[in-house]
């Protein structure tokens, strides 16, 4: 869909380029049989070079295409209508990228307000001062969580304020969906206070864009996911069973930055020496699950009870594996996981991850990499 809008946009522009060659007399233009004058020939030249430079940067994903491309099309519809009956057809083309540009508007008004709620996030983080986890700090916790600790490489390291990363997605909406669906994601961690933002983009078909974006901040937790960056699908906030849910989700993928272990609102239960019950409280949100390790400590799954959808009377079974563990940044996490909800008639593995770049303490809030620009 994306190379077809470009092509669009492009001859639709190269279109125009003829009237202004026909105005000047360099060529015939057969699409337009009455005379058009030079002064009309500069503005048919100037909707070319806004048509040309709209393809250009929504070619190269800048952000405010949109802008120009609008300019394009007011100046296209100009035209038209001072050409009407040789010319009416092109306000096809029009209506075709009209549709793109107001789509890429809406996805643009959506990543400003994601990118101004990581600002806050960042601020709030970068107030806290980073300094060394020692080894005599985790003596406390469960032997099992000081092999991971020790393992992943975070003892006698800075401790970790805050997390920038990109991922690759798959996804499945349904238990019954066969194929999967591909999608890019960010997402921007704090650690004191605890907090996330999440945002992702995917199509659920050729046809149908999907946005959303998971916060959790205060305790409290909010999800919104959009068709075409416009419909509302899913808008959850103000709901305790949500709250839980998110939070337990920021445990489970606590893994990413496991200094965290060590925070004041979390506790540790061990349960043998493979396993340890965490439980998280945070401004009157609670929630807890049981990390699974192997012998060198190295995390292999992660299991709760977890609400599946606001309207559920009870939690489902939700577990988080991990197939692959890499090190980053000095710090060896899982890099790859799937997420998986124990339903009462299957095993629905909804959600496939992969972690393509992560940075720990950042100074200055990561923006080059935004979903929404690739």
């Amino acid at each position: 869909m994306r190379i077809a809008l470009i092509i669009l946009i492009g001859l639709h522009g190269i279109i125009h380029l003829f009237g202004f060659l026909k105005a000047f007399g360099y060529s015939e233009f057969n699409g337009i049989n009455q005379p058009i004058s030079r002064a009309f020939g500069l503005f048919w030249l100037v909707t070319f070079l806004l048509f040309i430079a709209t393809t250009i940067l929504y070619s190269v994903r800048f952000d405010i295409w949109w802008i120009v491309g609008l300019v394009a099309i007011l100046f296209s519809q100009i035209l038209i209508f001072n050409f009407w009956s040789e010319a009416k057809y092109g306000t096809i083309a029009n209506l075709i990228i009209l549709i793109a540009v107001i789509h890429g508007y809406l996805n643009n008004n959506f990543e400003n307000v994601i990118k101004k709620e990581r600002v806050v996030m960042f601020k709030t983080s970068a107030k806290h001062q980073i300094e060394a986890l020692n080894s005599d700090e985790i003596d406390d916790l469960p032997v099992i969580v000081q092999k991971w600790l020790n393992y992943s490489g975070v003892v006698e390291k800075p401790k970790i304020s805050n997390v920038f990363l990109t991922q690759d997605l798959q996804l499945k909406f349904k238990p019954e969906q066969e194929e999967w669906n591909f999608g890019t994601s960010e997402q921007y961690f704090t650690i004191q206070p605890p907090a996330f933002n999440w945002d992702i983009k995917t199509q659920m078909n050729p046809l149908m864009s999907v946005i959303g974006r998971d916060k959790f901040e205060n305790g409290k937790a909010e999800m919104l996911i959009k068709l075409f960056a416009l419909i509302p699908v899913a808008d959850a906030k103000n709901d305790e069973k949500v709250n839980q849910s998110a939070l337990q989700r920021f445990l489970a993928e606590m893994v990413w930055f496991p200094s965290a272990a060590l925070s004041e609102y979390l506790t540790w239960e061990e349960i043998d020496e493979f396993s340890a019950k965490a439980t998280m409280k945070y401004n009157g949100t609670k929630g807890s699950g049981i990390f699974y390790f192997n012998e060198m400590g190295q995390f292999e799954k992660f299991v709760t009870m977890r609400f599946k959808d606001p309207n559920d009377s009870e939690p489902v079974e939700w577990k988080v594996v991990a197939n692959k563990t890499e090190e980053r940044n000095g710090i060896k996490i899982p890099t790859e996981c799937e997420a998986i909800w124990n339903l009462e008639s299957e095993q629905w593995t909804w959600l496939k991850v992969k972690i393509k770049h992560i940075e720990y303490n950042v100074k200055k809030m990561p923006v080059a990499n935004n979903v929404y620009k690739k």
